[in-house]
């Protein structure tokens, strides 16, 4: 018999850009294929995405992609991973609605979508897999069971254990039970809310407190949310329904999930609640609700533009009620809290997690975590989703559930575990990363680029201007410097003629100025003029030569 392979690509060590590849013999499936937001430090990156190399290379080989869910970290990568390693795609209605938007946008056509059910079983090559219902914070979550002669491995995907969940379709603790009584070699979980006792508030807390803050509110209510938290949407639909608002979309996001999620029955509306927003001024205030993106903070979303008077239809004032109904991502926090500053100045009542009960985590916490464990009863865990942290907590809790020290394995990017009934090994290295998408570009931009930008951006660019003629050799105007996010020139002559002083200095080293020596000028006039800004002001700005033949 031969061994399983499971190679972590993304979310090992990291929130985000989740993919796991699973092979067995001449198959591999995947699970995920997700994104992530750019680091604060990744300047003018729009995305990163798993380095799928190993994929790409043995693209033959590869089966399908198994998608538990629709969000961007789970699906975002595609449009980039799937051109180069294209394979079917299987996941639930909303999932792949949601991944064939995506791909079309990218004119990405010809894949081969499968829709399934939870508990719908399908063979792949030498697997056969089986979807789990489980709750998250989008509707069309599953888990699976993926089977191969090795033996059984169970992937949570992001879940939680929601008992009263808005569309009554609990987490399927019984199949999930059922594997553990037949035998699972492996359980991969979630490891995102490892650090936090207890148990996740049920989703249908928040339709509480929106029911409070509709009754109380005088004014227009505006939401910043995922676009993708269609049970969240959903409630508050049935609140405008009840209050007698009407509701409108803001957002590239927001609009065009709500109309997908419209069209395949996952969002009910009904036609005399939803307007859209150029009919907001036909409304008294106090039957408005505007449901917008922006909860992040992010600098381009609905309401940031919004906050800052750049919207053209709509403007943050006072009377508003302003609820933003999420938590800040990791590394997001001095975004959100400059957008709710910027709401109260506006005059608006905001409402956030801190001090209301206006969003709840679609991810397990710990007491949730030990039961799927003692459902499962795995031989081997492997933690997964999370950072690095995250992974460590979640491995210890698992041996202090009572799995043996050696059966509880932490992997890092660019190693391969290798597991049979008795054997796990870990192999590598493969190759992994994170690459860059910026633009219509891929990968094209890597560290020495990013370290330029980070250069430019904090010690600013100055353009060294040289003519020098094609005949003589002799310099004929310049050097002219020009400045840009370094100094403001007209204030500040006498340093620029220092520099300009400098980059005299060296060219008067040369008789004749020959196109062979350019490479020497410049860089005797970048390192010299660097000692004299340096020495004189401590500042360290990029220079840039040119010289040019008149």
């Amino acid at each position: 018999m031969g061994k399983l392979r499971i190679i972590p690509l993304g979310g090992i060590g990291e929130i985000g850009k989740n993919m796991t590849a699973f092979e067995y013999g001449d198959d591999i499936v995947v699970v995920d294929c997700g994104s992530v937001f750019p680091r604060q430090d990744m300047l003018g990156i729009d995305l990163v995405i798993p380095d799928v190399t190993y994929l790409t290379n043995n693209r033959e080989r590869l089966r399908a992609y198994l998608i538990t869910h629709g969000h961007e970290d789970h699906i975002g990568a595609l449009p980039y991973v799937f051109p180069n390693a294209p394979a079917p795609i299987y996941g639930t209605k909303l999932t792949c609605a949601l991944i064939r938007g995506k791909l079309t946008e990218h004119n990405i056509s010809s894949v081969q979508y499968n829709v399934i059910k939870p508990l719908d079983t399908v063979s792949i090559g030498a697997f056969t897999v089986q979807f789990i219902k489980v709750s998250h914070s989008i509707a069309g979550a599953v888990a699976m069971a993926i089977t191969c002669p090795a033996g059984t491995v169970i992937m949570t995907g992001d879940f939680k254990i929601d008992y009263t969940p808005i569309d009554g379709e609990v987490t399927d603790l019984n199949t999930l039970a059922a594997w553990g009584t037949r035998g699972v070699l492996a359980l991969l979980a979630d490891s995102t809310n490892i650090e936090r006792a207890g148990y996740t508030m049920s989703e249908r807390k928040i339709g509480e407190t929106f029911h409070s803050l509709f009754k109380d509110a005088t004014g227009r209510i505006i939401i910043a949310m995922f676009a993708s938290n269609l049970h969240r949407i959903q409630q508050v639909v049935d609140n405008c329904i009840e209050f007698g608002r009407k509701i409108c979309f803001v957002g590239r996001s927001m609009v065009n999930v709500t109309r997908l999620a419209m069209e395949i029955g996952e969002l009910k509306i009904p036609q005399d609640v939803y307007i859209e927003i150029g009919d907001l001024d036909c409304y008294d205030d106090n039957e408005i609700v505007v449901l917008t993106t922006g909860s992040q903070g992010e600098p381009m979303s609905g309401l940031t533009r919004m906050a800052n008077s750049e919207h053209r239809k709509l403007q943050i004032r006072e009377g508003d009620t302003v609820i933003i109904s999420a938590s800040p991502i990791p590394g997001n926090e001095l975004m959100v809290s400059h957008i709710i500053d910027l709401l109260y100045k506006c005059g608006a009542t905001v409402i956030y997690n801190r001090i209301a009960d206006v969003h709840v985590s679609g991810h397990a916490c710990q007491e949730e975590l030990k039961l799927v464990h003692t459902l499962v009863k795995p031989k081997y865990f492997i933690p997964v989703h999370g950072e690095y942290r995250m992974l460590h907590r979640h491995a210890q809790m698992a041996m202090e559930l009572g799995m043996p020290e050696d059966n509880v394995i932490i992997l890092e990017l660019g190693q391969a575990l290798e597991l049979s009934d008795d054997e796990a090994s870990i192999t590598g290295p493969i190759p992994t990363g994170s690459v860059m998408v910026d633009g219509l570009g891929v990968g094209d931009v890597g560290n020495v680029v990013l370290r330029d930008r980070k250069h430019l951006s904090q010690d600013g660019l100055i353009i060294v201007v040289v003519g020098v003629s094609r005949e003589t050799g002799k310099l004929t105007s310049g050097p002219e410097l020009i400045s840009r996010g370094f100094v403001y020139v007209r204030e500040n002559e006498e340093l620029i003629s220092g520099a300009r002083n400098v980059a005299l200095s060296v060219l008067a080293r040369y008789d004749r100025i020959e196109q062979s020596d350019w490479t020497s000028i410049k860089n005797g006039i970048k390192d010299e003029m660097h000692t004299y800004l340096f020495n004189l002001i401590k500042r360290n700005p990029m220079i840039l030569p040119i010289i040019m033949e008149t």
